[in-house]
């Protein structure tokens, strides 16, 4: 499975960007997806994710009521709407695909990763 991530840029504190996630070689809709993020200097963490089975999501505290993951099985992609960004939300973002039937927190659950696209948040 290869991921393919997008959507990244630069937009002014408040805005909202949607980050793609678009698998090649699987549909979407078969395995786990989710978002990670990366800022400069500090770990991945993880952002959002989005189980195949029954499509239950999951989110970290810092970004509860902000951004939604969501699924089109048609166009076999899972996007992030990322709504009221902050300066703090600037990351590298990343989506990874894991075979467990819940979400996972740990990026060691997720077996395959996209190539990551760059969010920057403006003050």
């Amino acid at each position: 499975v290869q991921l393919q991530a997008s959507g990244g840029g630069l937009v002014q504190a408040g805005g909202s960007l949607r980050l793609s996630c678009a698998p090649s070689g699987r549909t979407a809709s078969t395995y786990t997806v989710g978002w990670f993020r990366q800022a400069p200097g500090q770990g991945r963490n993880f952002v959002a994710g989005i189980a195949w089975s029954a499509g239950r999501t999951y989110y970290a505290d810092s970004v509860k009521g902000r951004f939604t993951i969501s699924r089109d099985n048609a166009k076999n992609t899972v996007y992030l709407q990322m709504n009221g960004l902050k300066p703090e939300d600037t990351a590298v973002y990343y989506c990874a695909a894991s075979n467990l039937l819940a979400v996972p927190i740990a990026e060691t659950h997720y077996s395959y990763w996209g190539q990551g696209t760059q969010v920057t948040v403006s003050s």
